[in-house]
């Protein structure tokens, strides 16, 4: 069986196809293709308020290339989606209804509970017993989810994200909001789970070797300075930074250290996961059933 995740971000956009088999019981997900395009749609909606022409554009010529690879790799099913920029952008649907006349590739334009929703569905298997409060940074939005005995009880999608705020630093309402939410939720110590691709550049500058992505509060807040000393052409050219990363690697810190410091955290666990591969739990559970004849 042949999956495909697109995950249309507010500052890229990024595409895997994925085939799954079986071994001694248990699926086995191999990666077969893997695009991660610096097409950052939130400079465009968080300054206009809409995806611009040439932005536009780009789109829809890489939604056609997807289209072409999934064609190509005879891919079984697929899924888009489109998270804050494209939600916020007044001609965000009529871009996704383009695209689905074009191509018929259908993007779901999703809220912050169903993004949450499909990262967890990753997270929870690798954590099944244990309780955590998980914090997704966004381009656009920072989602919160509180798991107690591997139930959601709690998510609240905040609008405060790493392409938003480097454009709006005008936060300090945002955080104050953040602050009440979790001192109403989060009623006592809890472990701290983040996502995002921010956090897991953040993990692998720490140089942690030891295979246990944590992440420390004190190396989080090092690294922190690190970045903020340097300019964003040093980030790229001494810390081997995409031009895309290093302009919003510093506020997407800002963002988990104050949430991690309002629960007095002292560290936070960075699994290797994001959207896509909540995205693609779901195809396979979605035809699990479907394909297991040819298992």
């Amino acid at each position: 069986m042949k999956l495909a995740a697109i995950d249309i971000g507010s500052n890229a956009i990024r595409f895997q196809i994925t085939h799954i088999t079986f071994y001694e019981g248990e699926p086995y997900f191999k990666r077969l293709e893997y695009v991660r395009f610096p097409l950052r749609l939130g400079d465009d909606a968080f300054t206009h308020g809409e995806i611009k022409p040439k932005t536009a554009d780009k789109l829809i010529k890489l939604m056609h290339a997807f289209k072409i690879l999934i064609e190509l790799y005879e891919v079984d099913d697929f899924y888009a989606c489109a998270t804050s920029a494209m939600r916020e952008s007044k001609n965000g649907s009529a871009l996704a209804k383009k695209i689905k006349q074009l191509y018929g590739l259908k993007i779901h334009v999703i809220d912050g509970r169903q993004e949450a929703a499909l990262i967890l569905r990753v997270i929870k298997k690798e954590f099944p017993n244990e309780d955590f409060l998980h914090i997704d940074v966004g381009g656009g939005s920072t989602e919160l989810n509180l798991v107690v005995n591997n139930k959601n009880v709690e998510v609240q999608s905040f609008q405060l994200g790493s392409v938003r705020n480097q454009k709006d630093p005008g936060n300090a309402h945002i955080f104050q909001d953040i602050q009440q939410w979790l001192k109403e939720k989060v009623t006592s110590s809890i472990h701290c789970i983040g996502t995002g691709g921010n956090i897991s550049k953040i993990y692998e500058l720490s140089g942690n070797r030891s295979g246990s992505r944590l992440l420390s509060l004190k190396k989080l807040i090092t690294i922190q300075n690190q970045l903020t000393s340097l300019t964003k052409e040093e980030r790229i050219y001494k810390l081997h930074l995409n031009p895309d990363r290093a302009d919003v690697i510093v506020p997407a810190s800002m963002i988990y250290r104050e949430i991690m410091q309002m629960i007095r955290a002292t560290s936070i666990f960075v699994p290797n996961t994001g959207l896509k591969d909540g995205i693609m739990e779901m195809l396979f559970d979605n035809n699990q059933e479907k394909f297991q004849g040819n298992f």
